[in-house]
Order: structure tokens, then C-alpha cells, then sequence
């Protein structure tokens, strides 16, 4: 596959339920590549297999062509979406302690700690109990303790759920900033507007399958044309409804996202516009990514399984006398 972080063929059941079934995709150094599926995809297994966390039944995570193995893993960093810090330990040492499991010096432990912590906007609470900060504050921590070992890899589990517009701008720019030195960063999230915005890639998964990956770009200019109609007046966008052609993918504050079939005329559908009222906007633009998973969404559902036909009822013979006379006393 080509990446310096490739899964293949990764499959792991948990009794009749099948949490990764042959998944197999890679992460190229300097990308950051969203991670992206509903609740139960397969998501936190997919990462927790790359850290050793979870058993597969069969396929394997690589690092630079090579079975990962605990070494790697010392250069990975990791954030879970169930936060992994101890409560009654302070900040500054929380970062600093984990820092040193993957192999920092005491001195460039604290160094680190104290360096990533300020960066990420809690240099004043170096000191402060983890369990006394706030949910935004903690998950910076969380990102300290990720980061604090200079990790050529890096794993994040829903990094940006539950923070404020400056959370999510701080978070985000530390991970566009570590990809632009060359590690790798995955991330999942159900934020599709932010991941469109940081994202070189992403991948899509359902039911532990691949669905669909590729660059956000390949992925916006693919298949049908889109156009966005606004009419003034008019939020419904009723008029849109039963054009030749034509499907309404959103309607937004008044503007209507429309997907055109192949061959379908603009022209046409700005007369029918038009008619509706003033047409304020009218202008083609790229799939949004959140167009991109709900259309692989529905192309990843299962086909439903045809419902046996019951057998029609056999008609009932009539009861023969001895003579072959039925019970009526009809002739046969």
C-alpha cells in the first residue's frame, strides 16, 4: 500500500459480532488523514489494534514495512477517547510520567512536558491537579502526553469532541503543524466540517469494512455535478422538487444543494428557478465531505436478503365414499 503505517486484512470478532472484517488501508508521512465511520464502525478497535491493545484473529499492522512491535509502538503517540490520565496527579507530572514510560530522560521529560504544555495554552497550570481542570483542559493534556515524546506517529480518538471553538483551533493546528514535519496523524471524529478543513485524506469505514478512502479533493470533484440554488423568499425549495434529473441533497438556511445527473441542463433548472423567485445564488461547487459519507453510507448498506415466498396451500381432495362417490355425492 505504500504508506509508513499500513493495516491489512485486519479482522477481529468479539463473539457473533465482527468488529473489523478484513479492514486494510495506510498513512502516508506528513498526511493527516481523518478517520471516519458511525458509532460502532470499527473505529477504536482499527486504532487499538495498531497499539497492541486488542487481539486480531487475523492481519497485521505494519510500521516502515515491518510488523510493529513494542520499539515502534515507543514512537507512537496515542490520545483514547476514554481519556487515560490519573485524576489526583498534577498536570506538569502527568505529561512528564508518561513521557519518561516511552523512554525520555527525566530532564527531557520535564523539558517536554513543560514545552507542550505551555503551547497548548496551559502554562499556568503546570501545577494544577488533573482532576481540577476543566473537560477542554484535560484534553489538552491528553494531547501534551501524546506529543511530549516527539512521536513519528500519532492516534487520536475524537480529539476534538466537547472543546470550544479555541480548543478545537489549538488542537487543530497542532496537528496540521506535526504533520508539516513529517509524522503521520490519524484522527477519527464525527466532526465532518473540521475534518474536511484539516484533513489531506480520509478514510471511511462501516461495519469494520473499508467503504471508501482517498484525498478530500479526489473525493469532492468525484462523481455527480453539484449546484447550490438560493432563491430569495424561498427556504423550502419546493420548486426543486420533481426536476428531471435533479436531487435534493440539502436545504441550509435557504440554500439548495442539488445533485445533477448526467446530462441534466443547468439551464433548465435556473429557469425553474427563476420562476420560484429571484435567484440570489446559482453557482457549481465541490461535494461536501459530509455528501461523501452519507453517499458511502448508503452505498455500504447490505443489500436486503429476499423473504422466502410461503407455498401456496395445496386444494384439498374431497372426501372418496367405497364406490369413489365423493362425500357430496358428486361423480368424479
Amino acid at each position: 500500500m505504500g504508506g509508513l503505517l499500513e493495516l491489512e486484512g485486519l479482522t477481529r470478532r468479539f463473539g457473533s459480532i465482527t468488529a473489523l472484517d478484513d479492514l486494510s488501508f495506510s498513512v502516508q508521512a506528513g498526511h493527516v488523514v481523518g478517520f471516519l465511520g458511525p458509532n460502532g464502525a470499527g473505529k477504536t478497535t482499527a486504532m487499538r489494534a495498531v497499539f497492541g491493545l486488542t487481539d486480531l484473529d487475523s492481519g497485521e499492522v505494519r510500521w516502515k514495512g515491518e510488523a510493529v512491535g513494542q520499539s515502534a509502538r515507543r514512537r507512537f503517540g496515542y490520545m483514547p477517547e476514554e481519556r487515560g490520565l490519573y485524576p489526583a496527579m498534577l498536570a506538569g507530572e502527568q505529561v512528564q510520567y508518561l513521557a519518561r514510560l516511552h523512554g525520555l530522560t527525566p530532564s527531557d521529560a520535564a523539558a517536554s512536558s513543560r514545552a507542550w504544555l505551555e503551547r497548548l495554552g496551559l502554562g499556568d497550570r503546570v501545577g494544577s491537579r488533573v482532576d481540577s481542570l476543566s473537560h477542554g483542559n484535560q484534553q489538552r493534556v491528553q494531547l501534551a502526553a501524546a506529543l511530549a515524546h516527539a512521536p513519528e506517529l500519532l492516534i487520536l480518538d475524537e480529539p476534538l469532541a466537547g472543546l470550544d471553538p479555541a480548543g478545537i483551533e489549538a488542537i487543530g493546528s497542532v496537528l496540521v503543524e506535526q504533520a508539516g514535519q513529517g509524522c503521520c496523524v490519524l484522527f477519527s471524529s464525527h466532526q465532518l466540517d473540521l475534518v474536511e478543513d484539516l484533513c489531506e485524506s480520509v478514510v471511511i469505514i462501516d461495519h469494520g469494512r473499508l467503504v471508501v478512502s482517498g484525498t478530500v479533493d479526489e473525493l469532492a470533484t468525484r462523481g455527480a455535478r453539484r449546484l447550490v440554488v438560493r432563491v430569495d423568499g424561498d427556504r423550502a425549495g419546493e420548486w426543486a422538487v420533481g426536476l428531471a434529473g435533479v436531487t435534493v441533497s440539502e436545504a441550509e438556511r435557504g440554500a439548495l444543494r442539488l445533485v445533477l445527473e448526467e446530462g441534466t441542463d443547468s439551464d433548465v433548472v435556473l429557469r425553474a428557478a427563476m420562476a420560484a423567485g429571484r435567484v440570489t445564488e446559482f453557482v457549481f461547487e465541490r461535494r461536501r465531505l459530509s455528501e461523501v459519507f452519507r453517499e458511502a453510507m448508503r452505498e455500504a448498506e447490505p443489500e436486503p436478503e429476499p423473504q422466502p415466498q410461503p407455498e401456496p396451500l395445496a386444494e384439498e381432495e374431497p372426501e372418496r365414499g367405497r364406490s369413489g362417490a365423493t362425500v357430496d355425492g358428486g361423480e368424479r
